[in-house]
């Protein structure tokens, strides 16, 4: 009895850490992006197509290095290892910038320490799926309140950026992402399981090799990749759309972000708890369906109450999306769970760089109104593709 309530404890407080460590690194996430074109501008001193250039050369490194080490961990790895040596980096990253203001370092060997860190989420969401299914938790469940730390991290880390960055320095703002950094290693070293993983039979490894043969996969990465880039375009010409059309309104886009963030949290709660009776497809259809509704009223509304009631349909598209897309790409790649969730956050690095081209090209030259209809067509292409999905070959959630 006494051993049966241990290894309870225990397990809970793994489960704890996953939670803790993938807030805490959301959070050192969030205090460096959303001052980093800033950053690169007063301090750095660089053109914007020098920004422009360190953001694109910073996913394309971040897509090729974390889905290398997800083939590595999938095969071989030890992952709390892999974690632990991304946050490593992370701290090398922080400290980098923190005191460099050459260009030339910073898109070098500031972007190497980024690739190699961007990884650590993705391998935290791949370790929680695999201890998951061995404990036999909820895994849906599981992964939506996992993925819940990220969103909360996301209300908190930008005004604290913000606040660091404009009171003390971008030196100080740094060091305190590399301190969270630090504790985030603590925790995984002190607490995280070092699962190891068969090596795998050759058949196995046959199939691993094609990725994209699996049809199901392609579509539902073609429409990530789609849906992303409309929410990217929008995040990044919003700001500037509120000003052009409420220009006495200058606070509504933090208003949007928020109320949006707030609402993302409590759908991608329900939306775990749903997929048992549901399914992945059809929840991910609803939340289509919702971007879908989203952008109709963006585009024939400049009404600020409007604004604000829209925000609901967006904050169930992203939190839907952000929580069930994840667990969708590991069910359509059953026993390589670092692949699939490197897939699907590579899905949103590859939409932050198509947005950024076509939100700067399209805005300079047909107007900020044609990026949202842009970004309807993108939604409702998307959805064309999540129709056409079948039906996962392992569906599985425990209970």
């Amino acid at each position: 009895m006494e051993e049966n309530i241990a290894i309870k404890q225990k397990t809970y407080i793994i489960l704890g850490s996953f939670l803790v460590a993938a807030f805490i690194i959301g959070i050192a996430g969030a205090l460096q992006a959303p001052t980093l074109s800033r950053y690169l501008a007063e301090d750095v001193k660089v053109n914007p197509y020098q920004v422009g250039l360190f953001y694109s050369i910073n996913a394309i490194a971040g897509i090729v290095v974390s889905f290398l080490l997800a083939q590595y961990s999938d095969n071989k790895g030890i992952r709390r290892n892999i974690i632990l040596f991304c946050c490593l980096m992370g701290i090398g990253n922080c400290i980098t910038f923190a005191f460099s203001r050459q260009y030339l370092i910073l898109v070098t060997v500031g972007i190497f320490f980024s690739a190699l860190t961007s990884a650590a989420m993705p391998q935290i969401f791949a370790s929680a799926r695999e201890y998951t299914d061995q404990t036999g938790r909820n895994v849906v469940v599981f992964n939506g309140i996992l993925r819940a730390q990220l969103s909360l991290a996301w209300v908190i880390g930008p005004p604290l950026s913000f606040a660091l960055a404009v009171n003390y320095g971008f030196t100080v703002m740094y060091l305190s992402a590399a301190a969270m950094f630090f504790v985030a290693l603590l925790i995984v070293f002190l607490f995280f399981p070092a699962i190891r993983r068969p090596a795998p039979v050759s058949k196995q490894h046959e199939q691993k090799e094609k990725i994209f043969s699996n049809r199901n996969v392609l579509l539902l990465f073609i429409a990530s990749i789609s849906m992303g880039t409309a929410n990217m375009m929008y995040l990044i010409d919003m700001p500037l759309y509120i000003d052009s059309i409420l220009p006495s309104s200058p606070s509504l886009p933090g208003h949007l972000m928020g109320i949006a963030a707030a609402i993302e949290i409590p759908a991608m709660l329900i939306a775990s708890m749903l997929v048992p009776r549901f399914g992945n497809k059809n929840l991910i259809c609803f939340a289509v369906i919702c971007g879908i509704i989203f952008y109709i009223g963006i585009i024939y509304t400049q009404n600020e109450r409007m604004l604000i009631a829209l925000q609901l349909f967006n904050g169930l598209f992203i939190g839907i999306v952000a929580s069930i897309g994840l667990i969708y790409f590991q069910d359509l790649l059953p026993g390589r769970p670092g692949v699939a969730s490197t897939l699907f956050n590579n899905c949103m690095s590859c939409s932050v760089i198509l947005a950024g081209m076509l939100q700067g090209a399209i805005t300079a030259n047909f107007g900020h109104h044609v990026i949202y209809e842009i970004a309807l067509a993108m939604i409702s292409v998307s959805f064309v593709f999540c129709l056409l999905i079948g039906k996962s070959p392992r569906i599985k959630v425990r209970s």
